[in-house]
């Protein structure tokens, strides 16, 4: 693939928090440290970067705070603390890619967009709730939370979590600022987490909800608004696979877009993994009006050799 190419990067959870820690901000930081050595080594091919990112452990551990101090101040609906990580992990991602350009010379500030995302009153992801969000919580606890309006789904013995709506993504409402910046050459971390989502109503109010718009969907709606030429999605494992823990299981180079809708229907990427994923990388190669455009999954650690065409899965048209 040539250089100069306009890319957003979907940044997995393993970017900026990792199973095997606690999580703590120092971590966060650390992590993210490493994850800007692989994004700048994607702007030294010339690149320019759009960046997107999930939130899951974060805007957990946010809501078990809301939590633990009930009693001592008033909670933050969930809207708001999606903005508010939103805001603390484009930060932590700004700074330390800031920060590893100026190492290298190059000599940027990395600009992060709280973004919110307008999606549909109508979508039927609200009369069935079923993303997880927050801790396990017990019979007990479940009744102090149907008071509070929640919903909840039983996830083992006795054990339940919560779970909110998890609507397509129709519009990014900062999407001409975003292009803007875009077209003035600026790197930029936007949609966080999917982007707060938000509601029209009849007399042109937008209102927040509680509910979480998957990332990798906002990250290739975003992709199509700004008529990038690849959209990256960095994750755990370096390829897509299919018959995943059998043992047919082979890993896919390339794969057009017919193949990946396929696969899809078959049931060879989970809802909760890969799907999404490969869910984005069609929408965004459906409506790309650019027959070269590609999209590419792989592993955090190797953003740069993808791109190179050594590394990862490429879907192409």
């Amino acid at each position: 693939m040539t250089n100069n190419q306009l890319i957003v990067v979907a940044l997995g959870g393993n970017a900026i928090s990792r199973s095997d820690q606690e999580g703590n901000v120092a971590e966060q930081f650390e992590n993210s440290r490493t994850t800007a050595k692989q994004l700048a080594d994607l702007t030294e091919q010339g690149h320019n970067l759009v960046i997107t990112h999930g939130n899951g452990p974060q805007i957990g551990n946010f809501l078990l705070r809301n939590e633990v101090a009930a009693g001592v101040i008033y909670p933050l609906d969930m809207e708001v603390a999606v903005a508010h990580v939103q805001g603390g992990m484009g930060f932590m991602i700004a700074l330390t890619l800031t920060n590893e350009l100026n190492r290298r010379g190059r000599e940027r500030v990395v600009n992060t967009f709280i973004t919110t995302v307008l999606v549909s009153a109508d979508d039927p992801a609200f009369e069935d709730p079923a993303k997880p969000v927050g801790r396990v919580l017990t019979a007990d606890e479940l009744v102090k939370h149907h008071e509070r309006g929640w919903f909840a789904k039983e996830v083992g013995p006795g054990q339940y979590r919560r779970v909110v709506p998890s609507p397509a993504p129709v519009r990014i409402m900062e999407i001409d600022a975003i292009r803007r910046a875009v077209e003035g050459g600026d790197l930029i971390v936007a949609c966080g987490g999917g982007g707060i989502p938000v509601v029209r109503d009849s007399e042109n109010i937008l209102s927040g909800l509680a509910a979480v718009i998957d990332k990798d969907l906002a990250s290739a709606l975003l992709a199509v608004e700004l008529d990038v030429d690849c959209i990256m999605f960095l994750t755990a494992v370096e390829r897509v696979a299919v018959d995943f823990g059998k043992p047919t299981q082979r890993e896919i180079d390339t794969m057009t877009v017919a193949q990946a809708q396929e696969w899809l229907d078959q049931g060879q990427f989970p809802p909760g993994s890969m799907g999404p994923k490969v869910q984005g990388a069609i929408n965004f190669l459906a409506a790309s009006n650019k027959p070269d455009a590609v999209a590419i999954i792989s592993h955090l650690d190797r953003a740069a050799d993808s791109m190179a065409g050594t590394a990862g899965t490429r879907i192409t048209k």
